[in-house]
């Protein structure tokens, strides 16, 4: 069984490196440069496949939480975790890309604009979510407070999403199914689809080593509390 998902372990890796090989090809060497913006709008390929994980990620959360809630299985809470922390380093990606694409575009590294702004409260609310974890320290109450937190905090999520559809944001409008001449030329749809395949293949590559340090985490405590019984 465990050379079985060794193995499956393995050809996940495998197919992810080959996918960030054709990724990182596509992104700077297929996909036209973009008329306005230059060379710099290429970062696009990756701030964008770095939202979708990050959104996709607190989804999970959300769902593993409200799971947790009815069934009350530790397994859950620690799907909902390790997808809390993958979740957070993609939507740190997002603000960090996101300025570097706006300071020769806009002028400014930051302006508090709609979907930025709500970004940064995503951010903030799953930072929180991470503390609470790390500094509450009766398993059960953390799992708890955790679930409720998870399910509250994703109404941010679609908050960000529709920012630039609800609001005039300087954000760029959607670029997919976001009305007149917003979409894009066939191959940097091409492009931006394969970055999203590739970056969802990371996720699952980072979600199973993250629950394979959590199983031996847990093996170790209970090794330490056989020890210290013992002594």
């Amino acid at each position: 069984m465990n050379t079985t998902k060794d193995t499956c372990g393995a050809l996940l890796v495998a197919l992810t490196l080959v996918a960030m090989i054709v990724s990182l090809y596509m992104a700077f060497l297929y996909a036209p440069t973009e008329a306005t913006m230059g060379d710099v709008q290429r970062i696009f390929y990756f701030h964008v496949p770095s939202a979708w994980v990050a959104f996709f990620a607190f989804f999970l959360v959300f769902v593993f939480s409200l799971v947790y809630l009815v069934r009350r299985d530790k397994r859950w809470d620690n799907l909902a975790a390790a997808c809390a922390e993958i979740g957070v380093l993609f939507c740190t990606l997002v603000l960090i890309t996101g300025p570097i694409w706006a300071k020769p575009v806009w002028g400014v590294w930051w302006t508090w604009d709609a979907r930025l702004t709500l970004t940064l409260v995503l951010w903030l609310i799953y930072i929180a979510y991470l503390m609470l974890r790390h500094y509450m320290t009766d398993p059960e109450r953390r799992a708890t407070f955790s679930a409720v937190l998870g399910v509250v905090g994703f109404i941010d999520v679609p908050l960000v999403y529709f920012s630039i559809r609800w609001w005039r944001t300087q954000h760029p409008q959607p670029v997919m199914s976001g009305g007149e001449n917003s979409g894009l030329e066939p191959p940097m749809l091409a492009t931006l689809l394969v970055c999203l395949g590739t970056f969802t293949l990371l996720f699952l590559v980072l979600l199973r080593h993250r629950l394979r340090l959590q199983s031996l985490r847990e093996e170790a405590d209970e090794i330490q509390d056989r020890l210290e019984q013992a002594g």
